[in-house]
């Protein structure tokens, strides 16, 4: 035999050695060799899913619209005692109270009784205590539904079809709210909108960071959030031309989720690693497959498997087991559960109290949610940038002490130059008729909390394993809903006490900051798939680095 014959051959055997050989492989590692760490399928997949962030800030930020104190309200010609024959200009707000002593139908709204909840069920006076239960019911619904949802996304329901549920719930709510008969219907129509928009935010980051390389997932984890702005940043539009139906309001925010989950979602590919974990490896290799197609990569070998991360039956364990249960009976995993909501209450304490204060500021009440909401799309640049490269813990604590420096700054302005709301001065329509220093050190303040409100749902990705990710992300998420269901509450302490509420959003936000030096950084950290391969490998990984010193 020549020469070239035994080459071909040698050649022949060697290939076909090498295709029978089976190689076993973790997702992170196919991900790395075959599909690309972040190609045009992943970034597809992140926007398709990400989309759902802005219905999300659409279902949390409405009320500041819908339940808006009137612009102001006017005598009916003739009808007002005399002290009043002069009061038929708009009055502001915080002169609402002035109503209280007239005759009922001696004066009418500037915009209508349609305009807003409180001016159509006259939620002033001694009902003014009731405009405040739709937006606590709406908290306490989103900090339910965290946990159901959660649950339902580990285990049967899967991510993507978590996240179809919630849009069509959310769609349906909204459309019913706009039929609220009373303040006492609508409320609880708030708390059923906000348990069913949940499952979005939970499911859409952990769905984009599961199919992407493990140096992309921090900035990969931002983006929902700058779609979420992109929803904050929409509401002063689509809310200026219904300003005089806040019914309307709710029914042309209905459309969008229904819309995208129909025509949109099914489009966004489930997570590989959810499949893996259900004990579905062929249903996740096929969609790794059409990622790395779509990337340009051919398609991954047939003698390539995903391993798993334990014994086949530990997995379907693992599945069948109550997250909650599992997750709160480990040791280590519970110690950082706890580190992680209590940074989430302060962290959500402060970035929706921020928000709500928003009346409390002398500008013009469309411009200053707008400026708020131009505040996040620094945050999200800064958030994605700096996650990249950097320390999660170091960032996180960084962002929470630059929001609680600024808060407790603002003491120095809340009783200079703020908003004097028995003169004739605070009656005044100038768009930009405020404190000046103050609002700078506000925004400075509400960029922090954003930035570390966006940076503990990326780093809570990434501090839990797979078969818990999505009902650890839902812990934290109702730890944030329960301070925001709180903050409502010192925005009405503020009013008679600038400082304390600046004091107190400024102290939880250091805590929150000193709170994560307990827990460990995750940069470059694979993203692991139970919380028995997590332990096992974050102790190696602990001993290596003693040994090493």
């Amino acid at each position: 035999m020549g020469d070239e014959e035994q080459k071909v051959v040698m050649g022949s055997r060697s290939s076909s050695e090498t295709e029978s050989t089976n190689f076993e492989l973790t997702i992170d590692e196919v991900i790395e060799d075959y599909v690309g760490a972040f190609g045009l399928s992943q970034m597809l997949n992140v926007l398709l899913v990400s989309l759902a962030w802005i219905f999300d800030a659409h279902s949390t930020l409405v009320t500041i619209f819908s339940d808006a104190q009137p612009p102001g309200w006017r005598c009916k010609t003739g009808s007002c005692p005399s002290d009043h024959t002069h009061s038929s200009s708009t009055h502001n707000s915080a002169s609402i109270s002035n109503v209280c002593g007239l005759v009922p139908g001696s004066w009418e709204w500037v915009n209508g009784r349609t305009s807003s909840t409180i001016a159509e069920w006259n939620l002033v006076c001694d009902r003014k205590f009731l405009a405040a239960i739709p937006a606590s019911f709406f908290f306490l619904g989103s900090l339910i539904g965290s946990g159901v949802f959660g649950h339902l996304a580990d285990s049967w329901l899967g991510r993507k079809r978590t996240v179809f549920v919630s849009c069509i719930l959310t769609s349906i709510t909204f459309l019913l709210t706009s039929f609220s008969p009373n303040v006492w219907v609508y409320a609880l129509l708030r708390f059923a909108n906000g348990f069913a928009r949940s499952g979005i935010g939970i499911s859409c980051i952990v769905l984009s960071t599961e199919a992407v390389g493990k140096k992309w997932r921090g900035q990969v984890s931002q983006y929902g959030f700058f779609l979420f702005t992109v929803g904050f940043l929409s509401l002063p539009v689509i809310a200026y031309p219904t300003r005089t139906h806040w019914r309307n309001l709710y029914r042309f925010l209905s459309i969008p989720p229904l819309s995208y989950a129909v025509l949109l979602l099914p489009f966004v590919s489930e997570s590989p690693r959810w499949f893996l974990v259900r004990g579905r490896s062929q249903e996740a290799l096929a969609v790794l497959n059409r990622l790395a197609r779509l990337n340009g990569k051919a398609s991954i070998p047939n003698n390539v498997t995903l391993a798993k991360p334990s014994a086949t039956s530990e997995i379907a364990a693992a599945a069948a087991e109550d997250k909650g249960e599992s997750l709160w009976r480990t040791k280590w995993a519970a110690k950082r559960m706890a580190i992680v909501m209590l940074a989430g209450f302060g962290v959500g304490f402060v970035y929706y109290g921020v928000q709500l204060n928003v009346e409390n500021l002398n500008i013009s009440f469309y411009i200053t949610v707008f400026i708020n909401g131009l505040m996040e799309i620094p945050a999200v640049f800064i958030g994605s940038f700096f996650m990249g490269f950097s320390n999660r813990r170091l960032l996180f604590s960084v962002s929470a002490y630059i929001a609680g420096i600024a808060c407790i700054l603002c003491t120095l302005f809340s009783h200079k130059g703020g908003r004097d709301r028995g003169s004739m001065a605070s009656k005044s329509k100038a768009p930009f008729n405020g404190n000046w220093g103050q609002l700078l050190v506000e925004a400075i303040g509400f960029l922090g909390a954003s930035l570390a409100f966006d940076i503990l749902y990326g780093y809570s990705v990434e501090l839990f394993p797979t078969n818990v990710r999505n009902f650890a992300v839902s812990m934290m998420r109702q730890a944030v809903m329960l301070g925001a269901s709180m903050a409502p509450l010192l925005v009405v302490v503020g009013r008679l006490s600038p400082s304390l509420s600046y004091f107190v959003f400024g102290g939880l936000s250091l805590f929150s900051g000193v709170l994560t030096l307990w827990l460990p950084d995750t940069r470059n950290a694979p993203l692991y798939e139970t919380l028995k391969q997590q332990q096992e490998q974050e102790k190696q990984i602990q001993l290596s680095k003693q040994s090493a010193v």
